[in-house]
């Protein structure tokens, strides 16, 4: 199993209770909230926690992009990244990932992560993805071209990443006379390329088709359909007429370990709360802005909202669906390992530090989960 430690790098010192006051925690929250002292702190903290991560034995770390918002202190994950190639070694570092519809020209981002890929000598994992709505609202895209924007940037990027330049393009959202991208990865033909999503039905058939093949990960959901969407993932695959194999399939999860159940629980469930009720929150119109999603996917999404037990979710209904692993050595292994054996997965992305939990428990969370649960899965 492949496991990647993965960092939203939130911002911690949110006043949550003023926070609260505002209609979401993105786009509209006032920046007047972020206090540049303490958030310069907290991005050494938790470049530090993304850099200790390779000490421990993990085989990539992750990085992510959002804007306008302290659920993630991430605007440019690019250059998290450029910070992790200077202080780490070996390990992958996986931007999950950039968002392709925003930009004006995505031959940067062609170029960003092949510069990247150059300074860490081939470690780069690209991830890409649509954005969520909100930042449909931070951009001023226009959602309903979502997906035909996510389509045309990624051909444009394997393209300029893969053909010899310089060359034409010429799309329907983008158009260049001269693509020549400089440098060139080195990673060759070209960085492995995931997939991060919440369930769209679109996105599992555009991933798992045969020449891309690019691994799904299905972040922020129940275990069951977790299960579902891997299920839906290797029954598209078969329709295409080939087995899914177990580096396709990835979980991304909030995991907290301690030595007991009880010490977990208590350790991180207003961490785990923070997250989805405070660091989350968002109306729903900004969340699914008209015409960002099918008819079925906005079904699916609000069937998986209901799975996390209403508008605010406890830490006891989070644990109890499987959308958090939090207790025991022995209750995180079983739950991991009951998903591996309902789906065959074979990424996992564990967010060991989420909401406001603090420095001290997440460097013994990842104590713990690297010395007591990191060798059962690679055994």
């Amino acid at each position: 199993m492949k496991l990647v430690s993965f960092h939203l790098m939130p911002y911690r010192p949110l006043d949550l209770a003023e926070a609260a006051k505002h209609r979401s925690a993105w786009v509209l929250l006032p920046n007047r909230l972020y206090d540049p002292v303490k958030g310069a702190e907290e991005y050494a903290r938790h470049i530090d926690a993304l850099v200790y991560a390779e000490h421990l034995g993990f085989d990539a770390i992750g990085v992510n992009e959002h804007h306008q918002t302290a659920y993630g202190l991430m605007p440019a994950p690019n250059l998290i990244a450029s910070a992790l190639i200077q202080r780490t070694s070996n390990v992958q570092i996986a931007i999950l990932g950039r968002a392709l519809p925003l930009v004006s020209n995505p031959i940067y981002i062609a170029e960003e992560l092949a510069m990247l890929d150059n300074l860490s000598k081939g470690r780069i994992i690209a991830g890409f993805v649509r954005g969520i709505g909100s930042e449909y609202h931070s951009s001023g895209v226009n959602p309903y071209f979502s997906h035909e924007r996510f389509h045309e940037a990624h051909d444009l990027i394997i393209r300029a990443w893969t053909d010899p330049g310089p060359f034409t393009f010429d799309g329907d959202h983008f158009h260049l006379q001269y693509v020549n991208c400089w440098p060139r990865p080195y990673r060759q033909p070209h960085p492995p390329v995931w997939i991060p999503s919440q369930g769209s039905s679109e996105t599992v058939t555009w991933a798992a088709h045969p020449s891309r093949r690019y691994p799904f990960l299905v972040t922020f959901s129940s275990a069951d359909l977790v299960a579902r969407y891997h299920t839906s993932y290797r029954e598209q695959a078969q329709q295409y007429g080939y087995e899914a194999a177990a580096e396709q399939l990835g979980w991304a999860c909030p995991i907290y370990v301690a030595d007991t159940d009880t010490r977990a629980r208590a350790e991180a469930a207003h961490a785990v709360e923070t997250l989805f009720n405070d660091f989350l929150r968002q109306t729903f119109e900004m969340l699914m802005p008209p015409g960002y999603t099918s008819m079925n996917s906005m079904k699916n999404f609000i069937r998986m909202r209901s799975s996390l037990g209403g508008a605010r979710p406890t830490a006891d209904s989070l644990i109890d669906s499987g959308t958090a692993l939090i207790g025991s050595p022995k209750t995180v292994l079983a739950g991991i390992e009951k998903m591996r054996d309902r789906t065959g997965f074979g990424i996992l992305v564990a967010l060991l530090q989420f909401g406001i939990l603090s420095d001290e428990l997440t460097r013994r969370n990842m104590d713990m989960f690297a010395a007591e649960v990191m060798p059962k899965l690679r055994d």
